[in-house]
């Protein structure tokens, strides 16, 4: 698929947010990789630049399939129009997509301040593996392998995690993670 214009050709999709039900149920294989499968992905990619975030799982638009989008090396830079607006500019991508990705090979760890889309507003330390092994297949089902580090792995893990009905705040400690999971549903309404 030509990712050509994700940035400005796509719809917005709306991002399911905690307690959504989708959020926690696991994800099924993608078995078709069709023209709907497709458009999937560039209102993916449109909704997730424009949201602004670096990686959207499926299931965070409602759809429980295993697939993820990221870009990890996109430049988000606010300027001001000779009009007198603020806007964002975009540039500088590198959209990937991992459809059925399965992580193997893990080593290391550090620990990264992560947000998430699905939970607006909560940013905390979350532990992963400093790299790791995935192998995942394209649009058109084709298989790859990829070895990964840095923020490319930490996103992988996150979006992944997404696929497996883990928000990241559940990788935190009993104690924060009850306290998100009770300020949330009291934001809710719940």
């Amino acid at each position: 698929m030509n990712l050509e214009n994700y940035e400005l050709n796509g719809e917005m999709i709306p991002i399911a947010t905690y307690p959504e039900p989708v959020l926690s149920q696991i994800a099924r294989p993608v078995t078709e990789f069709n023209q709907d499968l497709k458009d999937l992905v560039k209102n993916m990619l449109f909704t997730m630049y424009h949201a602004p975030g670096i990686g959207l799982a499926a299931p965070q638009v409602g759809q429980s399939i295993r697939l993820f989008v990221l870009d990890v090396d996109y430049d988000r830079d606010e300027v001001t129009t000779a009009s007198g607006m603020e806007e964002f500019r975009l540039s500088g991508f590198n959209p990937k997509v991992f459809i059925n990705p399965v992580l193997t090979g893990t080593s290391g760890t550090t620990t990264f301040e992560e947000g998430c889309l699905s939970v607006p507003g909560v940013y905390e330390e979350v532990k992963r593996f400093e790299s790791l092994h995935v192998k995942y297949q394209d649009l058109d089902g084709n298989f790859h392998e990829l070895q990964v580090d840095d923020m490319l792995s930490i996103c992988i893990q996150h979006e992944n995690d997404h696929l497996d009905g883990i928000l990241f705040f559940e990788r935190l400690s009993n104690l924060k993670k009850n306290f998100y999971k009770k300020k949330m549903l009291k934001e809710k309404g719940r």
